[in-house]
Parts: structure tokens; C-alpha cells; sequence
């Protein structure tokens, strides 16, 4: 190896072994996902599909992208997978294009409210592409699913997208479901945050609700970094297929698609149904912690990994603060808080996720609530300090 390279790596390695990882879209990978990812699959070019695939010599990438599908459905109860897209953003972008038009309406959860660049934030070309319109959440940090209603109605969106890359409390996916069906739209879950949980069991499953899922790989679920699309109806496989090859994409990343298939192997094992309930009781371990210390929790509390921290009230930003944390060796990202004061560059909350410590601690199988609640306390010291 390079030693200019190997020698950042060295120093990267330090850094995720000395440091306290909250950052909620993190996680810590197995060492066979992290293997596979470096694995020969990665020189193989494989563009089409298992059975249909423009070069010769593809018949294990044939296997193992099969296997793939066969361990996510079976995973999530669903009948169809794409296990191609290389992230969660192109999951999204190739649905879009598999059922929308350009100009056709989308309603999503606005980006200062919790949710995704890729839902329609005008930086994005999920809103520039499309006529993207948003809701939001109360002054409380809930999701109004009478608001949602109420948009819908007024904005006749042609996608409804529900999901959140800030959203601490269960979504109630049968209510988007209702709302979806009462203005004839069709309901994308983007489920990227939540899918861990939801494979572990320990968070409700969108699976009978959406049209068609999207989610990330890496968060809770813990995999290698990349994305998925989860269906169940026949009629839309020609159509999501082709908008993923040679829609949006070229080549699979194969190497990442057997690390894949291992993470969704793993999640299949019973021992991931503990880990998943047990990020949750870490998150509401801590939230009890931050409430003794008067440290303010959008929605009081967590039904998932986030936690999201409002500092309106404190002599100290978003940005401060995680900088602050981080020269403690914690590391969380700045994140805005409802009708938040400061910018979006200072926030006035930080997002705190306790996926990626979970995993760290169930590897040496130590499932500690103390440990939890004490990072808590030194968290609400740091801050409360100015």
C-alpha cells in the first residue's frame, strides 16, 4: 500500500477506536462485511441482471446478486428486491424515474423537519426534477398526519413520500398509507434510517403499506454502504429494474453487493433481533438521562436509535456544541430543530444515534444500560457547561 495512503488509514483507524461514535446514520460493519467489500467480485463488471447480463463470465455474480435478493426478501416479507442502486439517494432517484414524469408533484417531509435531501429539498434534484411539496412537524418535533392530510388534499401530489433522516418516534406508515389512497398518490417509504430496526423487529414495518420501500444498507441494518428497493407488486419489476440499469446506473458494484448479502444474512440470525431492541433501550435509557439533567428532547423521548437534542434554549449552537463533544471524544452532527432561530449552517439541536455504541458493545456482548445513561450525564455536563 501507499504509505501516504496507509498512513491515513492508520489515523482513521485510531480515530473510530478511540472515539464515541453517536452519529445516527453510522454504524460498525462486521469484519466479513467489511472482507467482502475488498473481495475479487469487485473486478467483475456485471451490468443487467442475474440470467440477463451484457458480459460473459458473470455466472457467480448471477449467484450471489440471486442470493442477495432471496436473504432481503425473506428479511423483510416482501416478494421483489433490486439490490443494485449504490445508495439510498439512487434508490430513491430511480423510483422517481420508474413512476413520475418530470414536473409531476411529490409531497415529502421538508428538509428542516427531518427529512432527506432526496425527498425534494430544492438543492437536490429530487427538487428540481420534480414540483416537490412538504410537510413538517409541530413545534414539538411529531409528524401532524392530519397537516399531511390536509396538504395532500390541497397539493394532489403524485407521490407521497414517507421516511425521515431525523425523526426520533414510530411513523405511522397505515396513516400515510390512508392519506396516500385518499388523493389516488402513490406512497414511496424510505425507510433507510429505521431499516435495522425493522428487520430486528423492534420498529413497525412499512412492508404492507408502501407501494415500493427504499432504503440504505449501512445505518441500522448495518451493512456496507449502498441501497435497495423492496416491492411487492409484479407489475412494477420491469419498470424499477430498468430505471435502476440502465436508467440511473451502469455497472453493479458487486463487491458490495456480496457484503450485502452477508448483512442481510446476519439480520436474519435471531441475535440481531437483540441488538435491535437494545439500540432502542440504549436511546431511551439516554433520553432519561437528558431529561434529569434538563437537557430538552424534541417529542420527549425516542421510539428508535435518534435522538434528537433542541439547544434553543442554551447559550450554545448546533455546531458548538458537536464540536464541542467532539474535543471529548464524542462525535454527533449539528441538526435544526423546528421554526429553528439560528441558520442551517449553526442548527440550534444536535442528532444523537446509538446504533453504531450498540454494536460495539454487543460485539463484546456487553449490553450496558448504565454505560448509556452515564454518557448521557457527561454529554449534558459538556453542555451545560456554556
Amino acid at each position: 500500500m501507499d504509505p501516504r495512503i496507509h498512513k491515513i488509514l492508520k489515523k482513521e483507524e485510531d480515530r473510530q477506536a478511540t472515539t464515541i461514535e453517536l452519529i445516527a446514520s453510522e454504524n460498525f460493519a462486521s469484519q466479513s462485511v467489511r472482507d467482502l467489500c475488498s473481495t475479487v467480485f469487485t473486478n467483475k463488471y456485471a451490468e443487467g441482471y442475474p440470467g440477463n447480463r451484457y458480459y460473459n463470465g458473470c455466472e457467480h455474480m448471477d449467484e450471489i446478486e440471486t442470493l442477495a435478493q432471496q436473504l432481503v426478501q425473506q428479511l423483510y416479507g416482501v416478494q421483489y428486491s433490486n439490490v443494485q442502486p449504490h445508495s439510498g439517494a439512487n434508490a430513491n432517484t430511480a423510483v422517481y424515474q420508474a413512476f413520475l414524469e418530470p414536473g409531476d408533484k411529490i409531497l415529502g417531509m421538508d428538509l428542516v423537519s427531518g427529512g432527506h435531501l432526496s425527498h425534494g429539498a430544492k438543492v437536490n434534484q429530487s427538487g428540481k426534477v420534480y414540483n416537490a411539496v412538504h410537510y413538517g412537524v409541530d413545534e414539538n418535533g411529531w409528524i401532524d398526519y392530519k397537516q399531511v392530510a390536509d396538504i395532500a388534499a390541497q397539493e394532489k401530489p403524485k407521490m407521497i413520500i414517507a421516511g425521515a433522516s431525523a425523526y426520533p418516534r414510530q411513523i405511522d406508515w397505515a396513516a400515510f398509507r390512508e392519506i396516500a389512497d385518499s388523493v389516488g398518490a402513490f406512497l414511496l417509504v424510505d425507510m433507510s434510517h429505521y431499516s435495522g430496526l425493522i428487520a430486528g423487529g423492534a420498529y413497525d414495518s412499512p412492508a404492507k403499506y408502501a407501494d415500493v420501500i427504499t432504503s440504505t444498507t449501512h445505518k441500522t441494518l448495518r451493512g456496507p454502504r449502498g441501497g435497495m428497493i423492496l416491492w411487492n407488486n409484479p407489475e412494477y419489476t420491469r419498470r424499477i429494474n430498468s430505471a435502476v440499469f440502465p436508467g440511473t446506473q451502469g455497472g453493479p458494484l458487486m463487491n458490495i453487493i456480496a457484503a450485502k448479502a452477508q448483512c442481510f444474512a446476519e439480520a436474519l440470525d435471531p441475535k440481531f433481533s437483540v441488538y435491535a431492541k437494545q439500540v432502542i433501550t440504549n436511546a431511551q435509557a439516554m433520553c432519561k438521562e437528558f431529561a434529569t439533567a434538563g437537557i430538552k428532547t424534541l417529542t420527549n423521548g425516542t421510539d428508535s436509535h435518534i435522538i434528537l437534542i433542541d439547544l434553543s434554549n442554551k447559550n450554545i449552537s448546533g455546531q458548538q456544541a458537536a464540536d464541542l463533544l467532539e474535543q471529548h471524544g464524542i462525535t454527533v452532527n449539528k441538526n435544526g430543530i423546528p421554526n429553528d432561530p439560528r441558520s442551517f449552517k449553526e442548527t440550534s439541536g444536535i442528532r444523537i444515534g446509538t446504533a453504531a455504541e450498540t454494536s460495539r458493545s454487543s460485539a463484546t456482548a456487553e449490553y450496558n444500560l448504565e454505560w448509556f445513561g452515564d454518557l448521557a450525564v457527561r454529554i449534558s455536563q459538556i453542555i451545560n457547561v456554556l
